[in-house]
């Protein structure tokens, strides 16, 4: 009973510096956006919405190295023409890991583009590749894709950072094409501190959105299409 009546008595209540303040707690944000021009190089529609798209792909990529060391587990990665690759790294000398930015033309990972595409898919999670992808041409149906842009600094204001990936696309098809999905798609390499043991995983997608409204883009118009990633927004 005194045990009961002395828990009774306690100011379990949480303590007024404990409420988040909106400052104290980093928070992070995408957002998709879209502009679209007509041959005339006239705005005509721009689009914006939040996207909350990363896919399998993306989550078992961003797992720290201690999950793999502690586990002694792997995980399966699969790109864009679905096959199947197993990713474990690691820090000894044979073991595989991502290849980051670098001038080999052997061991390269990169951000391949943004492609789109004129189907949908439901669970962006399972995602491995876009339903329809647009093809990269002049020809009907199709969207010639610019250069993927990255900015060479990260934006900062006051408590925000943010950095964006871009790219163009111009239609010179015949007619109007019809964007409902995008994605982010790198190109990955595995290799290891030996620079012998090379596996070469391909376009990988690791985000997915489908936007809110159709995004049409007139015959000899373009669109430009950027992915902002916010911390702090």
């Amino acid at each position: 009973m005194m045990v009961s009546k002395g828990i009774e008595d306690i100011d379990i209540r949480m303590p007024r510096d404990a409420y988040n303040t909106g400052n104290d707690i980093p928070t992070f944000n995408a957002y998709l956006t879209a502009i679209v021009r007509d041959s005339e190089g006239k705005v005509v529609k721009v689009h914006r919405q939040r996207s909350r798209s990363p896919t399998a792909n993306f989550i078992l990529l961003m797992l720290p190295l201690i999950y793999f060391t502690n586990t002694a587990s792997s995980v399966t990665i699969t790109n864009t023409g679905n096959s199947t690759f197993s990713y474990q790294p690691g820090i000894g000398a044979r073991d595989q890991t991502i290849s980051y930015p670098n001038s080999s033309l052997f061991r390269p990972t990169y951000l391949a583009m943004i492609q789109v595409g004129s189907g949908s898919q439901s669970n962006p999670y399972k995602a491995y590749s876009l339903a329809a992808p647009i093809a990269n041409g002049s020809g009907a149906g199709q969207l010639i894709y610019g250069t993927v842009s990255i900015p060479s600094n990260i934006i900062v204001s006051g408590s925000s950072a943010s950095f964006y990936i871009s790219q163009a696309y111009t239609n010179s098809s015949g007619g109007t094409i019809t964007i409902t999905e995008v994605g982010i798609i790198l190109y990955i390499t595995l290799t290891s501190a030996y620079g012998t043991d090379v596996t070469t995983i391909g376009n990988v997608l690791v985000w997915y959105d489908v936007p809110s409204s159709p995004i049409s883009v007139p015959n000899g118009g373009s669109v430009v299409i950027y992915y902002t990633f916010t911390v702090n927004p």
